[in-house]
């Protein structure tokens, strides 16, 4: 029996795949579940897994674009399961008696050719193939003739190539390779956020001493009570970025056309970088989460977007957005928004740096952050009104974000 394996809807919207990459060949026999390929989606990277056992036969080649629903491959279910290679040894075969070779002359060397002798052309252009380096600036000296003793033809001044610069010796070959549809994707929606958007960036400044003594005191004491769950500053963020949103909810809404979507609940989506390039889950309605609850949230979406197990539905939705370039040595950076969300929030390093406090210089570990936005639906009071709230519960994280009981809001 013939079995046509077509194409699972990945998800609601998504109406086209593209064959990232074969797990198998053409004729291998595959069992039932066993992934037999990886397709891309415009949102995500999903394995396809065999429906039955037997001799497959491909459809499709690598990277082509095939609809939902469309034929990629047969399984012949009547194939049989090859059975493994008995290796059976065979008795060495006598060596037969060697006749003798017949003698052969040994052919005589064939006369060196003389070296040519260097004259007054080598390297000379003709005065054709001179007129042709001095419009296209090329050194004589730079070209190997290949006329009669050594001269410069008028072939050998055409054919020249201006050097783009001083041979170095090195490597200088490129590479063309088609982008993922999720990368492609990715692009697409990022230009129509800078075209279709009226974004704007707002940027502010955090002193992470609190945080960082909070971290030192109750770091190991959080990760042993919660199973290797580290208390890290994602959780922190998220905390600060749901407070704000509730004084602030213009940032947490988005543009529908003439109508503005209003949320009750926060969404946060957290990027992080996977093997297929930029990943956007979602940890949903992080406003009643607990400080655990965030970071273990995260953990597992980091943990599937690393391995290449992120779905569909683990990035839909999001109501704003946290980006943490720091983690790669940014300093500062103007992040793009997450359409159709119409705000998200930049980290970066955290930097050693002089600032004043209460009329003294004070060194402190201190880290940028940027609030993008589009100013479409957020106006400048709410934009920056968000982020100094951001800012106040970074920098006061006792009160504003563990309600002065640091053991009780991380459950110890």
């Amino acid at each position: 029996m013939i079995l046509e394996m077509k194409v699972p809807s990945p998800g609601e919207s998504i109406k086209e795949v593209e064959i990232a990459t074969w797990l198998v060949k053409d004729g291998d026999y595959v069992e039932k579940d066993q992934a037999i390929a990886e397709v891309d989606s415009d949102k995500a990277t999903l394995e396809l897994p065999a429906e039955a056992s037997g001799i497959i036969t491909l459809k499709a080649e690598e990277g082509d674009a095939v609809a939902v629903g469309a034929v990629v491959c047969h399984i012949d279910t009547d194939g049989a399961k090859p059975a493994g290679d008995a290796a059976v040894a065979e008795a060495p075969k006598a060596e037969a008696p060697k006749a003798e070779a017949p003698k052969v002359e040994a052919p005589k060397a064939a006369p060196v050719a003389a070296a040519p002798v260097a004259t007054y052309a080598a390297g000379t252009p003709s005065p054709a193939a001179r007129k042709i380096l001095e419009e296209k600036n090329i050194a004589p000296a730079s070209l190997s003739g290949t006329g009669k003793d050594g001269r410069i033809t008028k072939d050998d001044a055409v054919n020249a190539v201006p050097s783009m610069g001083t041979p170095t010796g090195g490597s200088r070959g490129t590479e063309r390779t088609k982008l993922s549809m999720l990368r492609r994707k990715v692009a697409e929606r990022l230009v129509a956020a800078k075209n279709e958007t009226a974004m704007l960036t707002t940027f502010n400044e955090v002193n992470m001493t609190p945080i960082n003594l909070i971290r030192n005191e109750y770091k190991e004491a959080f990760k042993a009570k919660h199973g290797g769950v580290g208390l890290g500053y994602m959780s922190f963020f998220t905390k600060a970025v749901t407070r704000a949103l509730k004084l602030f909810p213009d940032v947490n809404s988005m543009m529908d056309g003439d109508h503005k979507i209003a949320f009750d609940f926060c969404d946060i989506s957290i990027a992080v970088s996977g093997p297929k390039g930029l990943m956007v889950p979602v940890v949903r309605n992080a406003e009643n989460l607990t400080f655990r609850g965030v970071e273990a949230d995260i953990k597992r979406l980091a943990i599937k977007a690393r391995d290449g197990q992120i779905t569909v539905d683990d990035m839909t939705g999001g109501t704003f957005t946290i980006t943490n370039g720091g983690v790669f040595g940014s300093m500062l950076s103007t992040p793009i928004i997450n359409p159709p969300q119409s705000g998200i929030l930049g980290m970066h390093n955290i930097i050693e740096r002089p600032i004043a406090v209460n009329g003294k210089v004070e060194i402190h570990p201190m880290m940028y952050v940027a609030l993008s936005y589009d100013h479409r639906i957020i106006d400048g009071r709410e934009s920056v009104g968000f982020l100094v709230a951001v800012k106040e519960a970074l920098e006061n994280p006792m009160e504003l974000l563990l309600e002065n009981n640091p053991k009780k809001a991380f459950e110890l």
